[in-house]
């Protein structure tokens, strides 16, 4: 998440069930955050232990889709409201109802009184104008595929919200001057379609008929989707320390002047020799609200609180909005070169791509990056060190060897993997020890890491034959608890004489023998011999 943290202490490996606060103790915001992060990974993982991988209540499972054949126009498909769960996460289909508003009376300015009443609003959710979708009809690769059969899916992920993107998170009556509080973490979903002939299905035996062949195919395409990217941090004692009196003692590695929270994040995803990553030391939470776009020059809503915080010209900016982010697809990062600061403008290098920025109500906004590309200096090259090289404002990934950012903070790419736009990992430098938190093995040896996310989880709804023609591959779940049957006196007796039974069978095992019979014909005494 790109939010102001101090850094990130969830371990579920360590089996910690709360955390306890301690009276006279400083509160951390790492401390609230690892006891919500234990509270929801807990329930999520017991509402997926009982309901599996995907699946709905019965009677309000959500997501049935609907095929819209448009003939000239474009196909689209509807998505029935309800609820449904993807690896344990809790998603909701259901489409607000509008307001009501207050009629006092015909509009102030005069407008049509015979102008024809506003059309009913839609019922549930369309493949083109689904919360998080953000279909474009202008892009090709957005449409609905023509041909058929394919499959529609879910594809399920978590994302950070500031108030530079939802300006109601800010409280206005801690004043402009104030920063903003707590961030939101929000579950995004978004219904996708997937050619048929990117399953490993045989069409020509039926395969496509059989809806337990398709999930299955289904789930090996979701696999391969998959990171397979690994990243280890470690932290080196710069050349020019002995230059640098300091406070911190002669042998520190880290020599940064503050405690960071560097975040490196791939940019643009594949095969090492074409992945990208950008890095920041305040986990990617610097941004900047746009409140205007002239062509390069961008209108601020405010600059920085300080000048840590702050843009100066040289910075990587990356210009983004609700729909960018939502979308995944990465752009090339931009370059500040000039500030008006009375005006609160920067000039970038470049005009910013048409589908980003251009509209208000998506709340676009620049983010800070803190690599220089191009500089040789600023990624830490230098003797006997290894400086990753620039493209399209970010750093290519080059494996196998130790890559420095600043003040001798390194990462290391593992050979051979697969990286994802968006994976991230994060690498708390700190000050009193001169060094950073990675996790190492016993000879202190960095071990390498899967990325802390986007973890991307996904699920099949329907394969679409077309109009009139969609098989559910949903899945449903019924209640655990039933009615309690009323007891008439014949079954309470039957109850009290089977308990009655159980307990002297129990008092038996306990004398060590069988249980005692009652002797063969009459029941009188028989005398002793």
């Amino acid at each position: 998440m790109h939010a102001d943290i101090s850094r990130s202490t969830f371990r579920p490996d360590r089996h910690y069930a709360a955390v306890i606060a301690q009276q006279g103790r400083v509160q951390l915001d790492a401390d609230a955050n690892e006891q919500t992060a234990i509270q929801l990974a807990r329930a999520r993982a017991v509402a997926a232990d009982l309901i599996g991988q995907h699946g709905g209540p019965a009677g309000a499972t959500g997501f049935a889709l609907g095929f819209e054949g448009r003939g000239i126009e474009l196909d689209d498909l509807t998505i029935g409201g309800g609820r449904y769960y993807v690896d344990g996460i809790a998603l909701d289909a259901s489409r607000p109802a509008p307001g009501t508003p207050v009629d006092d009376g015909p509009p102030a300015d005069g407008g049509d009184k015979d102008a024809p009443p506003a059309p009913a609003p839609a019922a549930t959710w369309t493949y083109w104008d689904q919360p998080d979708g953000y279909r474009d009809p202008e892009r090709p690769g957005d449409r609905l595929p023509t041909q058929f059969p394919y499959l529609a899916y879910l594809k399920v992920w978590e994302r950070s919200v500031t108030a530079a993107e939802d300006p109601l998170l800010r409280e206005v009556a801690l004043g402009s001057a104030m920063p903003d509080t707590a961030a939101r973490l929000k579950t995004v979903w978004q219904v996708l379609p997937l050619a048929g002939s990117q399953l490993e299905l045989d069409l020509e035996d039926g395969a496509d008929q059989d809806k337990g062949r398709i999930r299955a195919a289904f789930a090996e395409w979701a696999a391969a989707q998959a990171s397979t990217a690994r990243m280890a941090a470690r932290s080196e004692r710069p050349d020019h320390a002995d230059e640098d009196p300091c406070v911190l003692r002669p042998d520190a590695r880290y020599r940064g002047p503050e405690n960071q929270l560097y975040r490196v994040e791939i940019h643009e995803g594949g095969q090492a020799d074409g992945a990208t990553f950008k890095w920041s030391r305040e986990n990617g939470s610097v941004t900047f609200a746009v409140d205007a776009l002239d062509g390069t020059w961008v209108e601020l809503a405010s600059l920085g609180s300080d000048d840590k915080l702050d843009l100066n010209v040289g910075d990587q900016v990356e210009f983004a909005d609700t729909a960018y982010i939502s979308r995944g697809e990465p752009l090339p990062l931009l370059r500040v070169e000039e500030l008006d600061l009375p005006g609160r403008r920067v000039r970038l290098s470049a005009e910013p791509d048409p589908s980003v920025g251009r509209r208000p109500e998506l709340h676009p906004f620049l983010r800070r990056w803190d690599h220089r590309a191009g500089s040789r200096q600023t990624v830490g090259a230098g003797r006997g060190k290894q400086g990753a090289k620039a493209r399209g404002g970010a750093l290519r990934v080059e494996e196998g060897g130790w890559l420095s950012l600043e003040d001798g903070v390194q990462v290391y790419f593992e050979p051979g993997r697969t990286y994802r736009a968006g994976d991230f990992w994060l690498v708390a430098a700190r000050t009193a020890t001169g060094d950073v938190e990675w996790p190492t093995d016993a000879a202190r040896r960095p071990l390498l890491q899967s990325p802390a996310g986007v973890r991307v989880h996904h699920a099949p709804l329907a394969w679409v034959w077309g109009e009139g023609s969609v098989a559910d591959l949903r899945l449903a779940f019924g209640p655990l608890a039933g009615p309690i049957p009323a007891a008439n006196e014949e079954e309470l007796a039957a109850e009290a004489a089977a308990e009655e039974e159980a307990v002297a069978a129990e008092r038996a095992a306990t004398a060590g023998g069988p249980p005692a019979l009652p002797p063969a014909g009459n029941d009188r005494t028989q005398p002793e011999n």
